[in-house]
């Protein structure tokens, strides 16, 4: 007999394989999820409901759930944007109001800090998800037009960009990177997400002043971030170590910050600087794609001072394609990763990924949060390659698709409302022992996390839209 994720299921092999991938199903259609989609909108109400009743915000922000119920984790600020932001897209999805006034009253009240916050690399998470959702649901007509309110979350965007542009460390051939609070030697892929900040804050006009009123270019900023992460955070089989596998991506590289000359691979949540944390991978595969989305508007001559666009775009696309190759071949068969694809519980199973994800496993845990962001990465991807009539495009709007069967479904959308979180079986710091383990199992699972259940809403609101052929859904809709 051998284990599958922890069930015994057949005749035991001599040694570990890694005999299959991501089981893309070729012919679910978008229609055919229409049912799945409403239920994650029918499910996500009365939870978000439950933690604005329950939550009392002198507690910090909540991060993921223990028991069902959202607790808070200090370490950095990153999540409070997705609390908020949920009830923004519940009621982009649903238009009931009462989801509005929540999103809109806390965004306005508990916010601002997060505008300004100078010591985290996360307001494109943070406020993208709240001023900008508000944003673009009042440019879009979902709400009605306020021509004060709508400067209010424009004047936000606009500081928040230059605030997080100014968190800049200068590396090797011109390039530079947004540093993580981890200190200013630091590149995290994670950050790659938060170029849309600086990115709709530079289309809204806005540039950051520095000595001697210096205008940087927070365009500029983006490029050399999105160039610095390719190059340095995502392998491409190039032989860069011992361990360069196309697609793998590094958490974090190591920067002297004295000449700028890169040092090292490191992570902070994954197993070690020679695996994959599988959230940061994530991070990559959603990231850019929006990138390609958003230069596909941006002039020719307004990059040409930072990059040649074309060159600038190939990089991006190169570094989307890989990682989603990479991810194809290190998921379960439905799509879902463990936590870190070196974690050593992974190398105790005789075929790791050959069969269905188990989160109740006996070894490593999987994490829902990474394939949900995964998720909305395919769609994005393929849809870009379709608009360029790459053969590829299919591909990947159907691993997408794919994803929203597993993720909408049993045993990962949570139809407990007596558990807090949408998105079951979500990971934060492995390492660290941060995510609790339920009495008698040996890994994390059943919980949620802001990021998860932030996410798989934010897909199934893009998946929503396009089937009843709403604008897509983009950070610079305009």
């Amino acid at each position: 007999m051998f284990q599958c994720g922890g069930i015994v299921i057949g005749t035991a092999a001599l040694s570990p394989k890694w005999s299959d991938i991501m089981k893309i199903n070729e012919t679910i259609t978008l229609e055919e999820l229409k049912p799945k989609i409403d239920r994650v909108f029918e499910l996500a109400g009365p939870k978000i409901l439950a933690i604005e009743k329950n939550w009392d915000p002198a507690d910090g922000t909540p991060v993921f759930t223990v028991e069902g119920k959202y607790t808070t984790r200090g370490w950095t600020e990153w999540t409070q944007g997705f609390q908020f932001g949920c009830s923004i897209l519940q009621f982009d999805a649903t238009g009931e109001e009462q989801f509005l006034e929540i999103g809109r009253s806390n965004t306005v009240q508990h916010m601002a800090s997060h505008v300004s916050h100078i010591g985290v690399h996360d307001h494109g998470f943070n406020n993208i998800s709240t001023y900008g959702n508000l944003r673009r649901l009042m440019l879009q007509g979902r709400i009605p037009q306020n021509q004060s309110e709508l400067d209010f979350y424009e004047l936000a965007l606009k500081v928040s960009g230059a605030v997080q542009a100014a968190r800049w460390t200068d590396i090797q051939d011109g390039l530079g990177f947004i540093h993580s609070f981890n200190g200013p030697h630091s590149l995290f892929s994670d950050t790659i997400r938060s170029l849309r900040i600086l990115c709709l804050a530079h289309q809204l006009g806005h540039s950051l002043m520095g000595e001697n009123d210096d205008s940087i270019s927070l365009l500029g900023r983006a490029i050399r971030h999105a160039q610095a992460t390719a190059r340095f955070n995502v392998y491409y089989g190039e032989g860069r170590d011992s361990y360069d596998v196309s697609g793998r991506v590094v958490h974090e590289s190591i920067f002297n910050t004295k000449d700028g000359n890169y040092r090292c691979p490191s992570t902070q949540q994954g197993y070690s600087p020679f695996s994959t944390w599988t959230r940061g991978l994530a991070w990559c595969l959603c990231g850019y794609p929006e990138q390609l989305e958003f230069f596909e508007t941006v002039a020719e001559e307004d990059v040409a001072p930072f990059a040649e666009l074309g060159l600038f775009k190939s990089e991006c696309l190169r570094a989307a394609t890989v990682t989603a190759e990479f991810i194809i071949e290190h998921s379960c068969t439905d799509g879902i990763p463990y936590w870190d694809t070196g974690a050593p519980g992974v190398e105790r199973m005789d075929d790791a990924y050959g069969c269905k994800s188990d989160p109740n496993n006996r070894f490593e845990p999987v994490d829902s949060s990474a394939a949900a962001i995964y998720a909305q990465g395919y769609y994005r991807l393929g849809k870009h390659l379709g608009s360029m009539g790459d053969a590829q495009a299919g591909r990947y709007r159907q691993a997408a698709l794919t994803l929203a069967d597993t993720l909408f479904s049993f045993p990962y959308l949570s139809d407990d409302f007596g558990h807090q979180g949408l998105l079951l079986h979500s990971v934060y710091h492995k390492p660290n022992g941060w995510d609790h383990i339920p009495e008698g199992s040996t890994v994390p699972n059943g919980e949620s996390s802001l990021w998860g259940d932030y996410h798989l809403m934010e897909f199934a609101v893009l998946l929503k839209r396009e089937l009843e052929g709403l604008p897509y859904l983009t950070f610079f809709s305009s």
